[in-house]
């Protein structure tokens, strides 16, 4: 049961998993759940905030775990350990924001409290009175002597994420507005030629006075109020470090009229970055695994794979790579061949989901630190088990640079009998490293494996031997 504005429970689990939820349809805004730390009121500093861009607390204590597709909805979730939340912290603000549009036009607002274990709902709060606002407080979870409780809030914000976020004392980045370019001035034109006056003759300079060296000027006195920054430290002491930046709200949202985007440009060109694609089966593929058995699935084209003990649908996130020496290869959970992060090819799959029960999905890393010996990187998904195609299914894809914005988009829905779908292209221009969407399904010949199949529609040329988990 849904919980009314203003009430409260008590929340007896030692962590929890929120879910912000809402129903997705065309003309939706994009949601985002973010957490804020308050000590009494307001945060410690802007490390205090957990959202898509600030993955993780450095306590560990609260993560941003990612949008995940749920039969026609959306969520994105946080997990908060609550018996590792810092002692000073009383309060841990749950709150979503709005990306394209109001929160009038999004349907079915709301959060839930799970238990982190077992899944039980501990508390439910529809957001029922949604209109102008582009950012809203949902919830939060306090302490009370010593035991935690949520309680519904429901307040909303009309100036975003920026405004909310600011409020609790977040210095957020003020994005500069272009600058317009001066206006063009005509050359003015020259006066006639009978109004041209005859410039004298021009007097040789007279030779410059030898100059004494200015005498060095003692340094002003330390003044109250002055900057830190003007201070220079004392003989044999470091400068004293520069102030942290502001928190970056920007991020990017791939579409069919805007496939691409340049890393460069968005400052994501060093450290890690991270590949998620969070899936859903839906009724239909989870009923279509159950149902049939492995004869069954084999006769109808599963390439002969193992299906999970679950009979759930299995997926895999794959990559195809080619490195600038002409190296080329493909990263896949076949074989266990996941790659390496600090050697070639720079990539590396976390580890195989192979039920969709795991809430983070699937996770490649590639090390931008490389990206000089990164020719291309295609990033493709297979169905290994469970389902015949895609169709179905759904699925969000979000790229996670250490800096920069982080890039995501949803695939669109497949309607050919698809066992495999190019997601993003990854591509160094020599002077840019570009993230083109795909989201292409591809139908496989018969015989021809899903891996075949991508490598020749995108030219890779590699050798394929059978292999399976």
């Amino acid at each position: 049961m849904s919980m009314l504005k203003g009430s409260n429970v008590p929340v007896p689990a030692p962590a929890v998993r929120v879910e912000l939820g809402w129903q997705a349809a065309p003309g939706t805004p994009d949601v985002d759940a973010s957490a804020l730390l308050l000590v009494s009121g307001k945060v410690r500093d802007d490390g205090d905030f957990v959202f898509y861009n600030q993955a993780a607390h450095a306590s560990g204590a609260v993560r941003h775990e990612g949008k995940r597709p749920a039969g026609g909805a959306m969520t994105d979730s946080l997990t908060v350990a609550l018996d590792s939340v810092e002692p000073a912290v009383d309060t841990v603000v749950l709150a979503a924001s709005a990306d394209g549009g109001t929160f009038g036009n999004v349907p079915g607002l709301h959060i839930r409290v799970l238990d982190a274990a077992s899944g039980a709902e501990i508390a439910r709060f529809d957001s029922q009175d949604a209109g102008a606002e582009t950012a809203f407080v949902l919830g939060e979870l306090y302490r009370r002597q010593g035991a935690w409780k949520f309680r519904a809030v429901g307040q909303g914000y009309a100036t975003g994420l920026a405004g909310l976020a600011t409020d609790f004392g977040i210095s957020v980045e003020d994005p500069a507005p272009p600058q317009p370019a001066p206006p063009a001035r005509a050359p003015a034109p020259p006066p006639p030629p009978s109004a041209m006056p005859t410039p004298p003759p021009a007097a040789p300079p007279a030779p410059a006075p030898p100059m004494a060296p200015p005498p060095t000027a003692p340094a002003p006195p330390f003044r109250a109020g002055q900057p830190a920054a003007s201070v220079p430290p004392p003989p044999g002491q470091p400068a004293p470090a520069p102030a942290p930046s502001p928190v970056r709200l920007t991020k990017v949202t791939l579409t069919k009229d805007a496939p691409a985007v340049s890393l460069t440009k968005q400052g994501g060109t060093s450290g890690a970055m991270r590949v998620n694609l969070n899936w859903s089966g839906g009724s239909a593929g989870k009923r279509l695994g159950k149902k049939l058995g492995r004869k069954a699935m084999e006769a109808m084209g599963a390439r002969g794979a193992l299906l999970p003990p679950s009979g759930e649908l299995d997926l895999d996130l794959c990559a195809l790579y080619e490195l600038t020496d002409g190296a080329a290869g493909v990263i896949h959970p076949l074989g266990n061949n996941f790659g390496a992060l600090h050697a070639p090819p720079y990539i590396q799959l976390d580890g195989d989901d192979r039920t969709g029960a795991v809430a983070a999905g699937e996770n490649m890393t590639i090390n931008l630190d490389h990206q000089a010996r990164i020719k291309r990187i295609l990033i493709f998904v297979t169905v290994y088990a469970g389902a015949r195609s895609f169709e179905g299914l759904s699925a969000t894809v979000t790229l996670q640079p250490q800096h920069g914005a982080p890039v995501e988009f949803t695939l669109d829905a497949c309607t050919v009998p698809s066992r495999v779908c190019a997601l993003a292209l990854i591509t160094n221009t020599g002077s840019e490293l570009v993230v083109q969407r795909e989201a292409r399904y591809l139908v496989p010949e018969p015989g021809v494996s899903p891996q075949r199949t991508i490598d020749k529609a995108y030219g890779w040329g590699l050798d394929w031997s059978p292999a399976r988990k």
